[in-house]
């Protein structure tokens, strides 16, 4: 059975820093994998996916600031936030999908529960 699970999320200032992290267990490939957000009231989006070759997109609102990156060897993927912003409030979410490239679509095939990142002003 595939089970994924988030940590690191919390309460930080803006400015501030954070590190989400990622385990993926019960599969052996994965095509693509990628963190997500849904913030109260808004549809959920895609912020950054990396494809098993090492290829990353970004959104726009988080390019400069996000880095996705992964280690193969612990099956663990993170997304490092800096210079977080209180728009960046919402709960963050891992996916993955041994299928194909799927980049920031949310048509992954397995997903965590979620992980809650509020950023205050």
């Amino acid at each position: 059975q595939v089970q994924v699970a988030e940590s690191g999320g919390g309460s930080v200032q803006a400015g501030g820093s954070l590190r989400l992290s990622c385990v993926a267990s019960g599969y052996t490939y994965s095509h693509c994998m990628g963190w997500f957000r849904q913030a109260p009231g808004k549809e959920r989006e895609g912020v950054a996916s990396i494809a098993s070759d090492g290829a990353t997109t970004y959104v726009d609102s988080v390019k400069g600031r996000f880095i996705i990156y992964q280690d193969k060897a612990k099956k663990t993927l993170h997304l490092q936030m800096n210079s977080l912003k209180p728009e960046d409030t919402a709960m963050y979410f891992c996916a993955f999908d041994p299928r194909s490239w799927l980049g920031l679509a949310t048509s992954y095939l397995y997903w965590g529960q979620g992980t809650q990142v509020t950023v205050s002003s």
